[in-house]
Formats: C-alpha cells, sequence, structure tokens
C-alpha cells in the first residue's frame, strides 16, 4: 500500500512541477530590488502562517480520538472550532482597520500557539477552548495579512501590478507547496519519529513564533482609511443591498456556502472515513498527496482562465460533478463491498446447508 501512495505522490508531483516551471518562465517580471525584499518578506511570514496552519489540519481527529472520545463530542469540537470562525470573522476585518493589521497579524500567531498549547491536555473543556481559540485564529489568518499587504505596498509606492506577483506567490506556496510538505513533516514526526499525535501541533506553535518574531522585527503598521470605517450593522445592510440588488452576487454567495460546507463535512469526516477501524494510517501523507492534487487542479485551472475567451461556467459544472462523484463514491464502493460479502456468505450457507 505505501508504495501506491508513493508512485500516485511521484505521478502527481511530477505533472504539478512541470506546470509551474512552464508557467514561471512565462510570468517573469521586471521589478525593482526593494520591492523584491519586501516581497520575500512578506512570503517567509505568510509560508511560516501557513505551515502553522496546515500542520495540525491531518491530526485533529486523530489526536482527539486517542484521547478517548467519540465522534459525538468530536463533532462538537469541529462545531465550536467553525463557529468560533463564523462569528468573528464578521468583526474582524473592521478589527484590523482600526487596532492596526500587524497587531492583528501578531494576534493571530498568539491565538493559534495558545490553541496549540491546549492540545496537550485531555480535558474536553480545555480543548473546547482550543477549538474556539482556533476558530479566531482562522479568521485572522485569512484577513488580516492579505490587507496589511495591500495597504503597505501601496504606501511604499510599488506598481500595482506588481501585487499580484505577490499573491500568485503566496498561493502557490501558501496553499500549496506548504501544505504538502506539511504533511509530509507531520507525517515524519508522527509515524516515522513516533513522536505522537501531540507533536504536529508543537512544532506548528514553533513556526508560529518565528513568524511572528519577524513581523515584530520587521514590519510596520497601517490602519483602515478612517473615513470608510464603517460600524458592523451598516456594513450587514450594504452587503443585503448587494445581494437583493444583483441576482449574480446571491448565486455566487451561494455555491460559495454550500462548496464550503461539502469541506468542511469533508475536514471532519475524511479521518472516520479512511479509518473506520481505527486502522493506522499515514494521516500527513494522505493529506500531502490530497493537497498536491489541488495544487494540480490550480494549476489546471489558471490556464483554463488564461484562453483568449474563457467560459468558466462550462468547465466549473464538470469540477463540480466530479467532486460530488468522488465524494459519494466510497458510500457507493461500501455498499457494493457490503452486497458482495452477503452474497458470497448467501452462496457458502446454502453450499453447506447452515452456517459454519
Amino acid at each position: 500500500m505505501e508504495l501506491f501512495y508513493f508512485v500516485v505522490f511521484g505521478a502527481l508531483g511530477a505533472v504539478v512541477a512541470a506546470l509551474e516551471l512552464s508557467k514561471t518562465s512565462k510570468d517573469r517580471t521586471n521589478t525593482s530590488p526593494a520591492f523584491n525584499s519586501f516581497k520575500n518578506n512578506y512570503l517567509l511570514v505568510y509560508s511560516l502562517m501557513m505551515a502553522g496552519d496546515w500542520l495540525q489540519g491531518p491530526y485533529v481527529y486523530y489526536l482527539y480520538s486517542t484521547y478517548g472520545f467519540g465522534k459525538g463530542e468530536i463533532g462538537q469540537l469541529f462545531i465550536a472550532g467553525f463557529g468560533s470562525s463564523m462569528l468573528f470573522g464578521t468583526i474582524v476585518g473592521s478589527l484590523a482597520d482600526k487596532q492596526g493589521r500587524r497587531r492583528a497579524c501578531v494576534t493571530y500567531c498568539i491565538t493559534y500557539i495558545l490553541s496549540c498549547i491546549t492540545k496537550h491536555s485531555p480535558e474536553y473543556k480545555v480543548l473546547m477552548i482550543g477549538r474556539v481559540l482556533g476558530g479566531i485564529a482562522t479568521s485572522l489568518l485569512f484577513s488580516a495579512f492579505e490587507s496589511w499587504l495591500v495597504a503597505e505596498h501601496n504606501k511604499r509606492g510599488f506598481e500595482q501590478q506588481w501585487l499580484s506577483l505577490t499573491f500568485s506567490k503566496a498561493i502557490f506556496l501558501g496553499n500549496g507547496l506548504i501544505a504538502i510538505l506539511s504533511g509530509l513533516f507531520g507525517n515524519l514526526l508522527v509515524d516515522s519519529l513516533s513522536l505522537g499525535p501531540v507533536a504536529p501541533f508543537d512544532a506548528a506553535a514553533c513556526f508560529l513564533a518565528i513568524g511572528m518574531a519577524i513581523i515584530l522585527s520587521s514590519w510596520t503598521e497601517n490602519y483602515g482609511d478612517a473615513s470608510e470605517n464603517k460600524d458592523l450593522l451598516t456594513q450587514f445592510r450594504g452587503a443585503a443591498v448587494a445581494i437583493t440588488s444583483d441576482e449574480k452576487i446571491a448565486l455566487l454567495g451561494a455555491i460559495q456556502s454550500l462548496f464550503e460546507g461539502s469541506m468542511y463535512t469533508f475536514v471532519f469526516l475524511w479521518t472516520p472515513a479512511l479509518s473506520p477501524n481505527d486502522e493506522e494510517i499515514p494521516h500527513g501523507f494522505i493529506f500531502a498527496t490530497f493537497m498536491l492534487a489541488s495544487m494540480l487542479g490550480s494549476s489546471l485551472a489558471s490556464r483554463l482562465m488564461a484562453r483568449s475567451s474563457p467560459r468558466v461556467e462550462s468547465y466549473m459544472q464538470i469540477v463540480f460533478v466530479i467532486s460530488s462523484v468522488s465524494l459519494v463514491l466510497p458510500i457507493i464502493t461500501n455498499v457494493v463491498s457490503s452486497f458482495l460479502v452477503s452474497v458470497r456468505l448467501r452462496l457458502v450457507w446454502g453450499y453447506s446447508g447452515h452456517p459454519s
């Protein structure tokens, strides 16, 4: 089975590497040394932040199960984390604009480090606090860093088109390479070195601490435009007006919500689905393979979007159909497998006259 994993991982890696190398050779842009230094600093910090996040993902459910919690209790912990992210995510942008984006990034590091520390406790209440802190941190990760980058980029007077270079590299590293390496590193810590399922959380805390030190030593503070700051109720009213006035915005929101719902369900169920009988599986390596496949999809999507007349809806329909079939496939295989076992038992009983 391990050979199969390595073959699949190697094949996907070769295809992704070829696509990314060809893309890099076409996207070369002349920039200034000052911008390159700024970009590299941000990418280093963002990579450390994403490593701190991705290292935890494959082992959250597994860690809770080793503490003896059942699926129901683990589900409550996951819901607490998702709910915390939902509630805090509605106000985190305004808070970062008012209190400072750099300060919000540091808060992310501190909050997530505390969340990682709680994983050492088998107490349900302590783990619940950790999930709430993790949800808050997730909201900060996907808002404060990008807003700081945009404001700082403009404040330093860099060319506007250079901003897309930083974002594309951040996506490649944060949601691609770093995620894959985090899965492999987590697998090394838990399986190869036998340090236990809490080891990836300790490693994540170390990466976050290093990133926070770089932020404190090299980042300057920036704030949102005071004239554009609005209270939360006003923001909700503006969003409601936008949704009701444009059907496309409402449909896009519905599609995104349904997609995120399926992903959150997948995140919760993938560990018990892969090991229904508590089999030992390489969580980190499977996660790395999954993220490598995700990276392949991103590379293919960027090429489709680069066409002269891209029809996003034409291939996104195919993507959603394939995704739906992929999620249903394990159910189908389990049903077919159970049916075949039942038929085999009936045949055995028929030949013997009674079950043996």
